[in-house]
């Protein structure tokens, strides 16, 4: 057998380059490289994205340093400095400076009746409500995870009944839910004569809310465990004798991160909005524990002879729930470029 010519060889070479698509930059430096480290690559790449992480973590880390810039700062939520000074109200309760009361000593100003400082109960406002969105969101996503494997993987009767239960959660408006059932297990665990402790308050709120709000995300894994359990790397690792508990957290779960992210991402705002919106109700954290909704209850009685007390905490919810949604959104996009927006 003779072998190619030069000339021959070189033909071949430029057809092996040559052959198949055209590999672009993109290509290139994308090979080798782990869907995470794609996906952060893709992120990174998306400007709204990185500005609402930028926000994100600018409130996170303003509620972690709360007691530390109000230490600094010199001032407390709870001290009424109205009525230790009575230079900062006048004879109907109001601050006497313009804006709410806004100078250098006070840079929110001070609430009307009482004279707190508008600065760091919207500080502290912001920490406890972000410290309940935050362990209602994981608790949720937990119990969502579990149960909605268990449906998916099991099948059968077990996926009926938690189908059935899914449907019922999901069927009634879980505010209503909310403002139905926190009363009642106060009610339960305290006597009507003694006070509420806060700890109580806070644990009882996070239960509610995490009790009718794992529904959504149980379901949506439900339905991608029914498509995963009967493809072929679940079925090869079923005949080679793995148990469930190594398919789950072995073959299932690696492709559930990305739908789990997502709606972890989706569902924090929603529970800050929804714990904020117990608050200004009249529902959940109460006077004189600093929260969002409570002072939002507060501006909300003044904004008629001053709108400085619903701005500064009205502002800053529609930042974060928007900066968070933003977020939510551009993680979805990295993870799963098909359903870009």
């Amino acid at each position: 057998m003779t072998s190619p010519t030069p000339a021959a060889a070189a033909t071949l070479e430029v057809t092996d380059k040559t052959d198949g698509a055209p590999s672009s930059p993109n290509d290139k430096g994308s090979k080798g490289r782990s869907p995470g480290r794609l996906a952060w690559t893709r992120f990174k790449r998306d400007k709204s994205g990185i500005i609402a992480a930028g926000v994100v973590v600018f409130f996170f880390v303003i509620a972690l340093c709360a007691p530390l810039i109000a230490k600094l700062y010199g001032k407390d939520p709870y001290t009424t400095y109205g009525l230790d000074d009575p230079s900062l109200l006048n004879e109907f309760g109001y601050p006497v400076k313009a804006n709410g009361g806004i100078d250098g000593s006070f840079w929110f100003g001070v609430e009307p009746t009482l004279g707190r400082d508008v600065f760091t109960f919207l500080l502290y406002g912001i920490r406890n409500s972000l410290l309940i969105a935050a362990i209602t969101t994981l608790l949720v996503t937990f119990f969502g995870i579990v149960i909605g494997i268990t449906a998916g993987y099991i099948g059968g009767k077990t996926d009926y009944l938690i189908g059935r239960i899914i449907d019922i959660l999901l069927a009634f408006p879980s505010t209503l839910f909310y403002i139905a059932f926190f009363p009642v297990m106060i009610s339960i665990l305290v006597s009507p004569t003694d006070k509420t402790p806060m700890w109580l308050i806070v644990t009882s709120l996070i239960t509610v809310m995490t009790a009718f709000g794992w529904a959504p995300i149980a379901r949506l894994l439900r339905g991608e465990v029914l498509a995963l359990r009967e493809r072929e790397f679940v079925e090869a690792a079923k005949v080679t004798g793995a148990s469930p508990t190594r398919i789950i957290f072995k073959e299932l779960l690696p492709n559930l991160w990305t739908p789990i992210l997502i709606q972890a991402t989706l569902a924090l705002p929603l529970f800050v909005t929804a714990e904020a919106g117990l608050a200004f109700l009249g529902v959940g954290l109460e006077e004189p524990t600093p929260d969002w909704g409570v002072m939002i209850q507060n501006g909300s009685k003044y904004y008629q002879d001053d709108i400085t007390f619903m701005v500064f905490p009205g502002l800053a919810m529609v930042i974060f729930v928007v900066a968070f949604n933003l977020l939510g959104d551009s993680v979805r996009d990295a993870l799963d470029p098909k359903t870009r927006r």
